[in-house]
């Protein structure tokens, strides 16, 4: 009986053996596997922002009140399509309309001012126009008259020489030669007469036209300061008409939709400057996201893939969309970095402005080895530290 007891036992030892072996082997090859992807493989490691949302490509404008005042009409509907120009908001002008009307008639006064004064240098034009042709004319009339009492004056000194010579030759009597005398004077009185009275014609006509300049440049004058007043008035009235206008307040000027609205009713008064809403500009999506400087800088470049999951839509039911980096902000501001990505791949989910989600940027591919060592060495700096 000893004899198949112990050969049974030689075969349990062998069997045991070779398990034994079998198991090392395995464990070997595993290990070495194991060791061969720790080495070799590849992992990529991914940058997340938990922050990141979709945006239109151009910023969004503002909706602002320009000027203090009371909302008369309120047009603005939250996600409303508007076009450039279309009127959003309307605030009561009755105090700018009531001084514009006191402006435009006191415009009206001083044209019709203005009207007048410039018939009264015409009708003064004229007046002095029709004085020098009448004065002219009586000079001239005058001047003819004066000529004529000249020729006078010469046959009467040659009546009078002649009447001289003839007294001496003693062939005239005394009384003919006083005569002659007598008749010289009185032409020559005529004539000095007529000569001062063509002279004195002249001086009035001189007198004249310089009192009709005078008037005329008396009223031009006026004329001129009533013209600057018009001019300061038209201002007026063109700022106010601009301020009435500026007052409503419209669109920006490119097409878009209205994302924000501020809680107005009629009757609400608005300051200057108060934001009262903004427009998305049609465009273009893109996505923003914030990153921590320590992940960001030196790490994300332009051109690297990325992908996003919206909060809003469950990536395990509608995947993710793709992207890539577009631009890398240099600047860290409120403790984050401003990466901008652009979309790659068309989205089967409604993506709009404003939609939130996670951005996974791929920044690079290391062995696990490589991630075992750099995890190490973080602790090993934070122990030491």
């Amino acid at each position: 009986m000893s004899l198949p007891f112990s050969r049974t036992m030689r075969s349990l030892n062998t069997g045991h053996t070779r398990l034994t072996i079998a198991g090392i082997v395995l464990i070997t090859v595993l290990l070495a596997a194991w060791v061969i992807w720790l080495v070799a493989a590849n992992v990529v490691v991914y940058a997340v922002s938990q922050n990141a949302r979709v945006e239109a490509d151009r910023a969004a404008h503002p909706i602002q009140s320009l000027y203090s005042g009371r909302v008369a009409i309120n047009n603005l509907v939250l996600g409303q399509q508007v076009k450039r120009g279309d009127v959003l908001l309307e605030l009561e002008v009755n105090v700018q309309q009531l001084e514009l009307l006191e402006q435009e008639t006191g415009d009206s006064t001083l044209e019709d001012q203005i009207s007048s004064i410039k018939n009264k240098i015409a009708a003064e034009q004229r007046a002095q126009a029709e004085e020098r042709r009448a004065a002219q004319i009586g000079i001239e009339e005058a001047s003819a008259k004066a000529i004529e009492a000249e020729a006078g004056v010469a046959s009467a000194e040659l009546e009078s020489d002649r009447a001289s010579k003839l007294y001496s030759a003693g062939l005239l009597a005394q009384n003919e030669l006083s005569r002659a005398v007598t008749e010289l004077k009185k032409h020559r009185a005529a004539a000095d007469s007529l000569r001062l009275a063509v002279s004195r014609l002249r001086q009035e006509l001189a007198a004249r036209r310089s009192g009709r300049e005078s008037q005329i440049e008396s009223l031009r004058g006026e004329l001129k300061s009533l013209s600057g007043q018009k001019l300061k008035l038209g201002k007026t009235v063109d700022r106010l008409r601009s301020e009435i206008e500026l007052r409503r307040i419209v669109a920006a000027p490119i097409d878009g939709t209205i994302g924000q609205v501020a809680n107005l009713r009629a009757g609400t008064v608005l300051q200057a400057g108060e934001q009262l809403g903004a427009i998305i500009p049609q465009g273009q999506l893109k996505i923003t996201a914030q990153f921590e400087p320590a992940v960001a800088l030196g790490r994300i470049r332009v051109g690297q893939t990325a992908r996003l999951r919206l909060d809003g839509f469950p990536w395990t039911q509608f995947g993710s969309v793709n992207a890539t980096v577009l631009n890398v902000a240099n600047e860290v501001r409120d403790g984050r970095v401003r990466v901008d990505l652009g979309l790659t791949t068309v989205s089967p989910m409604p993506l709009q402005h404003g939609l939130p989600g996670i951005v996974e940027v791929e920044i690079e591919k290391v062995s696990p080895a490589f991630l075992i060592l750099r995890l190490a060495g973080r602790t090993l700096s934070v122990q030491g530290s």
